[in-house]
């Protein structure tokens, strides 16, 4: 099977799964897969094709999270416009952090964002605005453009706005990968001597890709508040980071859809071994574990290579 042939097929799989979802699944449990798998897919962009490992993503899906939040139940907007402006805070959160982290390379660009990240979350739950422990409660969701009812008692027709926005933002990532930005990319992440010898300005690049993924991790955050209509300290606390790498390591770090596999696979043990209590972190930590010593490609990767294998 070729490549562009797999990934029609996988794609086709991947939307009807989905949009078949809330018939089979619980909505909020449906849309709470869908905004991990936009923010795997959002890390990704940064690690599996730029090559950079950020320990700090969560300051970007939290403060679009508490924007989003902050933006509908404070300033009342329309929740279509709050989402934007939690994507929008995580793009200037990126932009200035980005500036500051990507100057280093490997593990110290890892513990750079780790920092920054912490600092983001003891500025919100220090903050008047975020509530502190509390959070932002009370997010608003109305009609959608004023014509379709979104509201609490039509979860359905939420799922689908919000399937609407991952399929958006998945296709971006797609293109992206896909178009010279992303060869170039791809080819910092393989050889960045080699890149910067033939004349490509690698700086610029990594910025700008740190910039996209941080962007696409705060609307993930801010969908997740429209979702769950509230915001806080959980979706900017490091451990949001860790779970992130996890899911994006467990599905097949630089594959299109690893990290929307290991999303689903994650967040299905957090709610289906939720009776495990602490257990459920010790079998992710194993995962974890398993995966970076023997499963380096992850779940889709090591299709891909059977594919690969089958077709030579």
């Amino acid at each position: 099977m070729s490549g562009e042939r797999y990934e029609r097929v996988a794609f086709a799989v991947m939307f009807v799964a989905f949009a078949a979802a809330p018939f089979v699944i619980y909505p909020a449990f449906g849309m709470q897969l869908l905004c991990f798998a936009l923010f795997a897919c959002a890390f990704n962009l940064l690690i599996g094709f730029g090559g950079l490992l950020s320990f700090g993503h969560a300051m970007f899906f939290g403060m679009g999270s508490y924007l989003a939040a902050q933006a509908s139940a404070v300033w009342g907007l329309p929740i279509e416009i709050a989402i934007l402006t939690g994507a929008a805070t995580a793009l200037v959160l990126g932009v200035a952090s980005g500036f500051i982290a990507i100057r280093r390379q490997g593990i110290y660009f890892a513990m750079i964002t780790l920092a920054l990240a912490q600092m983001v979350y003891f500025f919100c739950l220090r903050a008047p605005f975020t509530g502190g422990e509390n959070g932002i409660q009370g997010v608003k969701r109305t009609k959608l453009v004023g014509l379709v009812d979104i509201g609490p008692d039509h979860p359905v027709a939420m799922y689908y706005f919000v399937f609407a926005i991952f399929i958006l933002a998945f296709l971006l990532i797609h293109r992206i990968i896909n178009s010279p930005f992303g060869q170039v990319l791809k080819a910092i992440r393989e050889n960045e001597p080699r890149a910067i010898s033939l004349g490509y300005r690698t700086e610029r690049y990594k910025l700008a890709a740190f910039v996209m993924s941080a962007t696409l991790a705060g609307l993930a955050g801010a969908t997740k508040a429209a979702v769950t209509l509230n915001a806080s300290l959980t979706d900017v606390y490091w451990t949001m980071s860790g779970e992130v790498v996890l899911m994006t390591l467990l599905g097949g770090m630089g594959t299109v859809f690893g990290p929307v596999v290991g999303a689903v696979v994650i967040i299905s043990m957090q709610l289906y071994l939720a009776e495990l209590g602490a257990w459920v972190t010790i079998i992710q930590g194993g995962i974890f574990v398993f995966c970076v010593l023997a499963f380096r490609r992850g779940i889709v990767g090591e299709i891909e290579a059977w594919l690969r294998r089958r077709k030579t």
